[in-house]
C-alpha cells in the first residue's frame, strides 16, 4: 500500500470523526486517572487540523509538519505535546517525499516512540501510550497486512496493561487503584489508529 497526501487527509477526516464519537469517553476515563480533558485535548487538536488540511501539501513530511504545529496550537497538555513530537518525529523522516510504502510504518512509529519516550521521560512498561506504539512497531514490523496488525495491537496493548498498575506520570499517583483501569492516553491512540487504518 502507498500512502500519499489523498491518503492522509481521508485519514484525518476519519480521526477527526473518531474523537468527537469519543469524546466523552476519553474525558471520563481521563477523569477517573487524570485532569479529565484528554477528549477535550484530542477534539480541538483535530479540529485544528481539519481546519488547515486542504493547505497541506503533497510532501508528506511537511503536510505532518503542518498536522503537528496545528495540533500544538490548539492544546498546551502534555498528551498533545507528546502527540505533536510524534508527528514532528515522522515529519523530519518523511520530508521531500510524495509518497511512502507501507514497508516504511513499522520505523516510523518506533521512531515517534522514541521521541516521545524522550520527551516524557517515561518508560515502557508504565501503561502508557508509548506502549500502545511499542506493540503497534513491533507487530507491524513483523506483519503483511500492516493496517489490521496495527489495529490488533492497539487492542492488545489495551488488555494486556488493564490489570497492571500505572507506574508513570500523573496516572500513577492512584497505584493500586488504576488496575483494571484503561490508561486514557492508550485508548485514544486505540481510537486514532483504528480510524487511521479504517478498522
Amino acid at each position: 500500500m502507498t500512502i500519499t497526501r489523498d491518503t492522509l487527509l481521508g485519514a484525518i477526516d476519519r480521526i477527526a470523526a473518531a474523537m468527537e464519537r469519543d469524546f466523552d469517553l476519553l474525558n471520563s476515563a481521563d477523569a477517573a486517572l487524570g485532569d479529565g480533558d484528554l477528549g477535550v485535548t484530542m477534539t480541538r487538536g483535530m479540529r485544528a487540523i481539519v481546519a488547515m488540511k486542504d493547505d497541506l501539501p503533497e510532501d508528506i513530511g511537511m503536510a505532518l509538519l503542518g498536522c503537528a504545529q496545528a495540533f500544538t496550537k490548539s492544546s498546551g497538555s502534555s498528551y498533545g505535546t507528546l502527540m505533536a513530537t510524534g508527528l514532528m518525529s515522522a515529519a523530519k523522516e518523511l520530508r521531500g517525499q510524495q509518497e511512502i510504502e507501507s514497508e516504511s510504518i513499522p520505523g516510523l512509529i518506533a521512531g515517534a516512540r522514541d521521541k516521545m519516550q524522550a520527551r516524557g521521560k517515561a518508560e515502557l512498561g508504565g501503561k502508557t501510550v508509548l506502549d500502545s506504539l511499542d506493540y503497534v512497531a513491533r507487530t507491524t514490523d513483523k506483519a503483511d497486512d500492516k493496517a489490521s496488525a496495527a489495529a490488533e495491537a492497539v487492542d492488545r496493548a489495551l488488555e494486556d496493561f488493564r490489570d497492571k498498575p500505572a507506574t508513570v506520570g500523573r496516572a500513577r499517583i492512584f497505584g493500586e487503584k488504576s488496575i483494571g483501569l484503561d490508561d486514557p492516553g492508550m485508548l485514544a491512540m486505540q481510537s486514532v489508529i483504528r480510524a487511521a487504518v479504517d478498522k
